[in-house]
């Protein structure tokens, strides 16, 4: 595929969150200076605080956060997009070690206000003057079953560096620096001799041929990601053991139940609500089977193989470049709201996106909120696929609520991980929506369909089957010990089997696909809120399409408050009652309904009897 020369021009601007490495240096030493003093002067005092003395400790903290917010930001933005720069890597540790140095200076506050009674506590948040903190606060008071002592505290967040943080840093270098050398009979469409290897591209490039309505390309690129997965497998799987084990030992150390629990109070979400999601979900794992099998018969296949699970239905590829990609959701953000429509401008016009595909690269796609006082940047890998356009609104959906979200200040801007593709899927919704009006044929329209229901099971079925994967493996770890390559892709492959039941065949290679997978390393047990998020977003969009221009000011409500209310609340203002038993299955209702529409169209095309 040619190279979209516009695409290749689209990089972010990071001098707006600072200049260079110098101005880094000195954010991180401003930052060291600042915590030292606001230890000097809190440590020991918090019972007697007022209301007042609590709102000024908490903006000297939130000055605090923004500093080294900025200089992290830059650090990470930077080494994502050329994670095979030593100077860049050197920053990042550098930022994360100071970091770390200025975060052990401010252990004491978090547990002085742990260790207040929930009267005196109650009494300090009560007035106006904290409002831009209340919500953090009070939220910071139910982990204090799991606080351990200051000293261990330090000690837990110092040996982080050179501990988890690393064994991240050093996966996520190994991933980046996977190559793909594909099969040299598609040669032929770049010019070069059928029969000979390709020159190797980008893991994120080789997993993007997969939705080829060519059979053959899809088995053979899947072929090639295994062989390319290969080399690294045995150091991958010893860095998932080790941070494994590491998970284990805080949690024992924290006095969490299971291994999900930190996940879920991060979340805000309680034990038994995400159990009662996963079951919702797995107990309707038929829907993507029955997907699957209306797919074979799509391709004219017995039965699917994992490597046709995203295939395009149509024999045509269809393609948007860039410059048609930025204006139809511009257009799609305008058309919503004019706020909206402002704000995503801004993303393009000042140099907050990043697209091209390049070597060295982080791969995937993601929405960095930095801090309040700078702005969102989004990271793509833009191959102009169809699906590249609705990855761009979902970044772009993430963007303009972390921009709004910001009025709420360092404290409030982010909402936790359950709601936070709230907005993200909405915003694919509206495109979408616009793709589907643009489809040119029958054809077309069910390839759009039926990109919305794969969609919709990635998100909700196979999150939550990577999230069994995490729940086996967590718990393998921990009563047998260091588990083997075999052992984790036996786990990988009972998990998704358990999905896909006899509708998909999983294949020998694919099993150790779970090898370049960022979140189980990174943020474990993360993946769950995607389901979350779609089920609920689903939701939103659904009284949108009831309400129309009328939902628009209380949708705007909601990414305005940021993370400044509980989940609960936060739904309440578009009028979602996350509590309601019957809600995960409701959610899972309008899935089945997409799934309907798919095959309508399937008939519609005259490719169904």
């Amino acid at each position: 595929m040619a190279m979209d020369d516009a695409v290749e021009e689209v990089a972010w601007d990071l001098t707006h969150l600072v200049q260079d490495a110098a101005g880094v240096e000195a954010l991180l030493a401003s930052g060291l200076e600042q915590a030292a003093e606001f230890a000097r002067t809190y440590r020991g005092g918090m019972e007697s605080l007022d209301g007042a003395g609590l709102a000024a400790a908490m903006h000297a903290l939130a000055d605090i956060e923004d500093g080294v917010g900025r200089a992290y930001s830059y650090a990470a933005l930077s080494f994502a997009t050329d994670t095979a720069d030593p100077p860049r890597g050197a920053l990042l540790q550098r930022v994360q070690e100071q970091a770390t140095a200025i975060q052990t200076q401010l252990v004491f506050w978090d547990l002085e206000w742990a260790a207040l009674s929930d009267a005196r506590a109650a009494e300090l948040v009560a007035g106006d003057e904290i409002d831009f903190a209340r919500h953090h606060l009070e939220s910071a008071r139910r982990y204090r079953p799991h606080l351990l002592s200051e000293p261990e505290e330090k000690l837990m967040s110092e040996k982080a560096v050179t501990g988890r943080s690393a064994w991240d840093r050093l996966f996520e270098e190994q991933t980046s620096a996977i190559e793909v050398t594909l099969p040299g009979e598609v040669g032929e469409a770049d010019g070069e001799p059928a029969g000979r290897d390709r020159t190797p591209v980008a893991l994120e490039l080789a997993l993007s041929r997969l939705s080829s309505p060519d059979r053959e390309v899809r088995r053979t690129s899947a072929e090639a990601v295994t062989d390319a997965l290969r080399p690294g497998l045995r150091t991958r799987a010893y860095i998932f053991n080790t941070l494994l084990a590491d998970k284990a030992t805080d949690d024992r150390l924290r006095a969490y139940p299971s291994w999900l629990s930190a996940r879920n109070l991060s979340n805000e979400a309680s034990d038994e609500s995400v159990e009662a999601l996963v079951s919702a979900v797995r107990n309707r794992y038929e829907i993507a089977r029955r997907w699957y099998r209306l797919k074979a018969k799509l391709l004219g296949v017995d039965r699917l193989a994992d490597y046709d699970r995203m295939a395009a239905v149509s024999e045509v590829e269809e393609t948007v470049e860039w410059a048609d990609a930025r204006a139809m959701v511009q257009d799609c953000f305008g058309g919503f709201s004019d706020e909206l429509g402002a704000l995503v401008n801004r993303f393009f016009t000042e140099s907050w996106v990043d697209a091209p595909v390049r070597p060295g690269k982080r791969g995937g796609a993601f929405c960095a909120y930095t801090t309040p006082s700078a702005h969102p940047y989004i990271l793509l890998n833009y191959t102009a696929k169809r699906r590249d356009v609705l990855t761009l609104a979902h970044e772009l959906g993430h963007g303009v609520h972390a921009a709004l979200g910001g009025s709420q200040g360092v404290f409030h801007m982010s909402t936790p991980l359950t709601l936070a593709e709230t907005a993200s899927v909405f915003a694919e919704e509206i495109v979408f929506g616009r793709l589907l009006e643009q489809a040119a044929s029958p054809e077309s329209r069910l390839d759009l369909l039926a990109s919305s229901v794969e969609g919709s099971i990635a998100t909700v079925f196979r999150q939550v089957a990577m999230n069994r994967f995490e729940g086996l493996v967590h718990t393998s770890r921990r009563e047998e010990g260091e588990l083997d390559v075999d052992r984790i892709n036996a786990l990988w492959a009972q998990s998704q089997t358990e999905m896909l039941g006899d509708a998909v065949e999983v294949t020998e290679g694919y099993k150790t696909w779970w090898s370049y997978v960022p979140h189980f390393i990174a943020t474990p047990g993360y993946v769950y809120a995607y389901a979350y998020g779609q089920l609920l977003a689903l939701s939103v969009y659904a009284r949108y399409e009831a309400e129309g221009d009328a939902f628009v000011p209380a949708y705007l409500d909601l990414l305005r408050a940021g993370g400044s209310k509980s989940p609960q609340q936060l739904g309440a203002i578009v009028g979602i009652d996350l509590a309601d038993p019957g809600f995960w299955d409701a959610g899972l209702d309008l899935v089945e309904r997409q799934l309907d529409a798919a095959e309508a169209a399937a008939r519609d095309a005259g490719r169904l009897l």
